[in-house]
């Protein structure tokens, strides 16, 4: 009997493994074992949304960043980065415009940038949820106070994205400058949980230093946290960057992930991502054939999307939102499913 395949129909049954068994079941990709898995949890997945898809309006605010990641090419030490920063009034345009369009979520994602106080943001914030009563405010603006995430969260933010780009403290460090700390990391993503919001967290496939122990450890903080939402994707180098010649994740390792993220935590919302369109030109299909539902089209103003970029090659920095939308409605369409017009909440 096939071992993996064994501990899969365990995760199943319980939603639970051991370390040494989540580490056993990424050492033991297959193509045969990913497609299996990639069967069971489009089964769940189904349980909860059916055929839906949910999506998200990106904004991406700014480009930004007092951090000095060594993944990342809006670091504050990437002297090429062209820098820009939306205003207020764009950032509701945009909000206005994915209105029109149908979006029910907007995110507003950027780098921590000093500019976007809690005054601002409250203000923002307050703009566009008494513009559009009925949606939903995500922000993935990186790590802040537990005041701060509390006053935003009053301000009408529904859901909070903090990526912690991996479980492995040691791994952490060698990703991050000295500044920076695994254990604020994990208490934001904590007091985020206690203030209220849907909390989102994901991690890198691929990334320097990364081993199968240290996915085993991504996969275990995820059964043990049960985020509202995860979002995972490959690595890909950017040029501007210390990691600029390390090699990149794989589209078939990502998928395998997401398949087992949504055994983990059946009514997790799971993106398929834009890195993982990136490097496959049929990725967030895979991902979406995997156990994903949400995708996150882009809504920023044309003009700077081709600034926002963590990594090199992202796509879809040159269309229209309204192009993007349609697109992406056409891919989700060839694989049997459907964007619907929807908050999209957790169905817990």
């Amino acid at each position: 009997m096939n071992e993996v395949l064994t501990l899969i129909d365990k995760l199943e049954e319980s939603g639970a493994l051991s370390l040494d068994e989540y580490e056993r079941i990424v050492d033991g990709y297959t193509a045969e074992n990913a497609d299996i898995l990639a069967k069971k949890a489009t089964s769940v997945k189904r349980k909860y949304y059916g055929d839906e898809v949910y999506v998200r309006g990106l904004i991406e605010i700014s480009n930004y960043c007092k951090n000095d990641c060594l993944y990342c090419g809006i670091r504050r030490g990437n002297k090429n980065a062209d820098r820009y920063r939306l205003t207020r009034e764009q950032i509701t345009e945009c909000a206005d415009e994915g209105y029109d369009l149908g979006f029910r979520t907007f995110v507003l994602q950027g780098g921590e940038d000093g500019y976007f106080t809690d005054d601002v943001l409250v203000e923002i914030i307050r703009d566009i949820k008494s513009r559009h009563g009925d949606c939903a405010v995500t922000l993935s603006l990186g790590e802040r106070s537990y005041e701060s995430y509390k006053k935003l969260f009053d301000a009408g933010a529904d859901r909070y994205l903090l990526r912690h780009e991996t479980a492995d403290k040691e791994h952490y460090g060698k990703l991050h400058p000295p500044e920076l700390s695994f254990d604020n990391r994990m208490k934001c993503l904590r007091d985020l949980r206690e203030i209220g919001y849907q909390v989102g967290c994901g991690f890198m496939v691929g990334s320097p230093y990364q081993t199968s122990r240290t996915l085993a450890k991504d996969l275990k903080f995820i059964e043990t946290f049960k985020p509202d939402m995860c979002g995972i994707g490959p690595f890909v180098p950017h040029r501007d960057t210390p990691f600029a010649h390390e090699k990149r994740g794989t589209a078939e390792l990502t998928c395998y992930l997401l398949s087992v993220i949504r055994l983990i935590y059946p009514p997790v919302l799971l993106p398929s991502t834009t890195a993982l369109g990136t490097i496959d030109p049929l990725g967030r299909e895979k991902g979406i054939l995997s156990g994903a539902n949400v995708v996150m089209p882009n809504l920023s103003p044309v003009g700077v999307r081709k600034k926002y970029e963590l990594y090199d090659n992202k796509i879809c920095t040159g269309e229209e939102s309204a192009q993007c939308k349609n697109c992406l409605e056409q891919r989700m369409l060839s694989i049997g499913c459907k964007i619907v017009v929807d908050r999209g909440d957790i169905k817990k």
